[in-house]
C-alpha cells in the first residue's frame, strides 16, 4: 500500500495546506500504522482494510504511548482515511467515528512585563550579534509571531516606513501584522550596521542570518533565547512560543478585544485564542491576593 503514500503526501501538502513538520510527523505515523498491517495481518492495498484490523492496532498503540502521541497518531490515520475515501480507494471510512481522546489544557507559561524587560536589557547593542538579537526580540514578541514565521521573513516582506510585514502563515496563508516603532528603528539598525557583515559578502533574501551567512535556524534562535533568559535570571523554561504567549496575555491585560487578538495572531478559530483569557484571570486573581489587605489577612489566618 506505500505506492499511495506519495499521493497522501502531496494530499497533505498542496490541498490541505499543512506545515512540513505536520507533513513529515502525518506521513510517520501512517507508514507505522502500514507497516503493522502488513506485518501482522497481510493487508497490502487500500481494498483490504477493515475495522477490527484498525481496532487491533489502535489497542496495540494505546497504552505504549502519552495521550497526546496517541491522539496525534490517530488524528494522523484518520486524516490517511478520510484521503483513501477522497480518492476512492476505499467505499467507508472506518476511523472517521473513533473519537479522538480529549487533552488536558495545559496553560502556557507566560513571562511579566518587567521580565520581558529584563530578557531586553542583557542584550549587547554594541556588537553585531547584539543588534539582530534585539531585532529579533522586538519582532517576535512586539508583533505575536510563531518563530517559524518569524524566520521565514524576507527583506521583500518587510515595510518599515508604513510600519507592517507580510507573513505567509500555516496552510500558506498571508497575513499584514502590524510592528512597533521600536521593532522598526531595531530592525533599521540591524539592516544597516550589522546584517552585511553577518553576511560576509554573501547573498541572502531572508531577514535574519547566522554566523555562517545563512538563514538563522530555529534551533539557533533557541540557543540565542535560551542564553539571554540566563543571563536575565529568567528561571522558567523559556522559548520562543513564550514570547508570542506574553505578546498575546499582555495584550489582553490592556485591553485588547479577543476579536483583535484573534486577528493578529492568525488564529482560524477564536477558542484558540480563548486560552489567553484564562491566563488572564488566573494572574489577575494572583495580584488581586497578594496586594489586596483582605486576601493577605484570611492567607495569614489559615
Amino acid at each position: 500500500m506505500k505506492f499511495i503514500i506519495k499521493d497522501y503526501e502531496l494530499y497533505l501538502k498542496k490541498e490541505k495546506g499543512l506545515s512540513v513538520n505536520t507533513v513529515t510527523s502525518y506521513l510517520k505515523d501512517v507508514n507505522q500504522y502500514l507497516i503493522f498491517l502488513e506485518k501482522y495481518h497481510e493487508i497490502k492495498k487500500p481494498r483490504h482494510l477493515n475495522k477490527k484490523t484498525l481496532s487491533n492496532y489502535l489497542k496495540n498503540i494505546k497504552d505504549k504511548y502519552e495521550v497526546s502521541t496517541y491522539a496525534r497518531k490517530l488524528t494522523a490515520i484518520k486524516s490517511f482515511y478520510n484521503f483513501l475515501l477522497i480518492e476512492n480507494e476505499i467505499d467507508l471510512d472506518f476511523a472517521k467515528d473513533i473519537e479522538t481522546p480529549k487533552l488536558p489544557k495545559n496553560l502556557p507559561q507566560v513571562l511579566s512585563v518587567e521580565e520581558v524587560s529584563r530578557l531586553f536589557s542583557v542584550i549587547d547593542i554594541e556588537t553585531v550579534y547584539g543588534l539582530r538579537n534585539i531585532a529579533l526580540l522586538e519582532l517576535i514578541y512586539g508583533s505575536g509571531l510563531r518563530v517559524s514565521e518569524l524566520l521565514d521573513i524576507k527583506l521583500s516582506d518587510i515595510h518599515l516606513n508604513e510600519g507592517y510585514i507580510k507573513i505567509i502563515a500555516k496552510g500558506n496563508k498571508e497575513r499584514v501584522v502590524p510592528i512597533s516603532p521600536m521593532a522598526v528603528y531595531a530592525i533599521r539598525r540591524y539592516l544597516i550596521k550589522s546584517r552585511e557583515q553577518l553576511l560576509k559578502n554573501e547573498k541572502s533574501l531572508y531577514l535574519f542570518i547566522n554566523n555562517q551567512s545563512s538563514r538563522l535556524s530555529r534551533q539557533g534562535f533557541y540557543k540565542i533565547l535560551k542564553g539571554l533568559a540566563y543571563d536575565a535570571n529568567i528561571n522558567i523554561d523559556i522559548s520562543p512560543h513564550t514570547l508570542r504567549h506574553s505578546f498575546a496575555t499582555h495584550l489582553l491585560e490592556n485591553g485588547m478585544d479577543l476579536r483583535t487578538l484573534q486577528t493578529l495572531l492568525g488564529h482560524e478559530d477564536i477558542s484558540t485564542t480563548q486560552i489567553y483569557t484564562h491566563i488572564s484571570n488566573k494572574r489577575l486573581k494572583e495580584v488581586y491576593n497578594s496586594t489586596h489587605p483582605r486576601a493577605r489577612k484570611e492567607e495569614e489566618n489559615v
